[in-house]
């Protein structure tokens, strides 16, 4: 459906729910609301995962280090966010698995006593998983651990301990959990800010929104009004209540990205434990290595940056386990995240803030959902649609089913299906692997797109493709070219001077597509390049 006509939809009609925040939380919830039967619209003020959902560490999983706490804590809250994660990490595989997939996970020890410690944890963590584990974990010998995770310093190694957990893209996860609501009926606008809220009789009753494409301004009606906006959350309630108590502290978690000889293809590596008392992962990730994260109280922004002590504390304890010792002069891309943590006034230290989620409702009506992570996302939208049932007293047709409902692209995913994409397409190997993960059962509609002219890369040494540039802006809402080069292709994301390299064949093809003047074509340039030098 095309832009216009979801706007004129969001404007006329009256819905159930409506929806503030286009990350994983929100399309969740309009996912859930328009599969049981609900009117429900969502709408975000920037691009669908502009925000925390694009810049995770990419792990579908259900939080070893939130295990550790749970025990040592007898700490209920965390215990029960591993648990539904790992119940949700298995959902997550099973109705999305062109996008998301097993990863073995090695943790490197050099101490004889960390053998049976981090052993019997991460036999635990099997457990809790039930039958949604993956393949049992085992204790590696130390010439075993060399030989798949080759890059590690060999001296006074002892062993390692080998897990499994998910790994996926998040972006295009939030993007296709998106159409997938769109699919249902739900509708959803990115580039539309809500500026105020309507109430009538002292009861929320809508928003005023902006169009930020269009200009233009008005009132969606709706009984519900739900608040996911993530690091936003106090924003939003405090156009309900300027008094309302912050809910809300937000951290950062800096990430960066290194060539892939870092690490090898298929296996990453936790790192138990920093000098501060974290956990860092190192993974591959798209033919290239990802390193992360931090934890360190932030500013609410809109485009975080990474800052330098961060970026330096990820190389500083890669050297202290690397044979091959990485320098800023390696590092392709670096970007910031921010968490949405509960906000628990007993907690000093962002690491240990809970990140259950937590739903509330003002006195006006206002429903809020707060905190969790993205591996919840669904669960946590099933909790929200519930609540919104039970107290407003909906009889929806359907109950929830999103624990069985194909995320566009999976439903007839083959995952051998790039060897029919050379075959019948011409495409070369990376490009069709890629363009098989990243699209799922529609990849020969966009091998389509290619073999009518659009075959040639966006930058060398990727696979994304221009057919990927059209596909997404006639397809998956991409309105500027940022839009395709970080969450739909994830080029900015893995290789920044790349990304700034195809900004400008980007926006041509952008510009045929949306009728852009060269005024405006250039300007999106102009954006895009500083949203890339300033690391997104």
């Amino acid at each position: 459906m095309k832009r216009e006509q979801l706007l004129e939809q969001l404007e006329t009609q009256t819905y159930d729910l409506l929806v503030i925040g286009g990350g994983a939380t929100g399309a969740g919830i309009a996912l859930d609301a328009a599969t049981r039967g609900l009117k429900v619209a969502l709408v975000e003020r920037g691009d669908f995962s502009e925000g925390t959902s694009s810049r995770s560490t990419k792990l579908v999983h259900g939080g070893v280090r939130y295990l550790e706490a749970a025990v040592k804590h007898l700490d209920k809250v965390q215990y029960n966010l591993v648990r539904d994660a790992l119940h949700e990490r298995g959902v997550i595989l099973r109705l999305a698995p062109h996008l998301a997939h097993p990863i073995p996970l090695l943790t490197p020890l050099y101490k004889a006593w960390e053998v049976p410690y981090y052993f019997s944890g991460l036999k635990a963590y099997d457990l809790l998983a039930g039958h949604e584990r993956l393949k049992p974990s085992r204790f590696v010998p130390r010439s075993r651990a060399l030989e798949e995770f080759p890059q590690l310093k060999e001296e006074g190694l002892v062993g390692g301990v080998e897990y499994y957990d998910g790994q996926f893209d998040d972006a295009r996860m939030n993007v296709a959990v998106i159409l997938t609501a769109l699919r249902e009926g739900a509708v959803a606008l990115n580039y539309v800010e809500v500026t105020g809220l309507v109430k009538e009789g002292g009861r929320v009753r809508g928003a005023v929104v902006h169009d930020r494409l269009g200009g233009a301004s008005f009132e969606v009606r709706a009984g519900t009004v739900v608040n996911a906006t993530g690091p936003f959350t106090d924003t939003i309630r405090r156009m309900d209540d300027p008094d309302a108590t912050p809910m809300v502290v937000t951290s950062s978690g800096v990430h960066i990205i290194l060539p892939g000889r870092f690490s090898p293809p298929g296996t990453g590596l936790l790192i138990p434990k920093t000098e501060d008392g974290r956990v860092l992962f190192v993974l591959p990730w798209m033919g290239h290595t990802l390193a992360g994260t931090t934890d360190e109280p932030a500013e609410l922004s809109f485009h975080p940056k990474p800052k330098d002590e961060e970026i330096d504390y990820i190389l500083r304890h890669l050297k202290r386990y690397f044979a091959l010792e990485p320098s800023r002069d390696d590092i392709l891309a670096a970007w910031s995240g921010l968490r949405p943590l509960v906000k628990d006034p007993k907690a000093h230290d962002t690491a240990e803030l809970a990140r259950d989620h937590l739903i509330s409702e003002s006195d006006s009506g206002l429903v809020t959902i707060a905190g969790g992570k993205w591996t919840t996302y669904r669960k946590m939208a099933e909790d929200l649609v519930d609540y919104v049932v039970r107290t407003r007293n909906l009889h929806p047709p359907h109950g929830c089913i999103t624990d069985r409902v194909f995320i566009e692209g999976a439903a007839a995913y083959d995952p051998e299906g790039w060897q029919g994409l050379m075959t019948d397409f011409g495409l070369d190997e990376d490009v069709a692997r890629h363009l098989n993960q990243s699209y799922g059962d529609r990849a020969s509609e966009v091998a389509w797109l290619a073999a009518e002219g659009l075959d040639a890369r966006l930058a060398p040494d990727h696979p994304f493709v221009e057919a990927e540039v059209v596909w997404a802006t006639r397809n998956e809402m991409a309105a500027t070219p940022i839009d395709v080069l970080a969450r739909r292709a994830r080029l900015a994301f893995l290789d920044q001077n790349a990304a700034l390299a195809a900004l400008k064949r980007t926006a041509e093809l952008m510009a045929g597509e949306l009728g852009w003047s060269v005024e405006e074509e250039q300007a999106h340039i102009d954006e895009g390049r500083e949203r890339i030098l300033e690391a997104l």
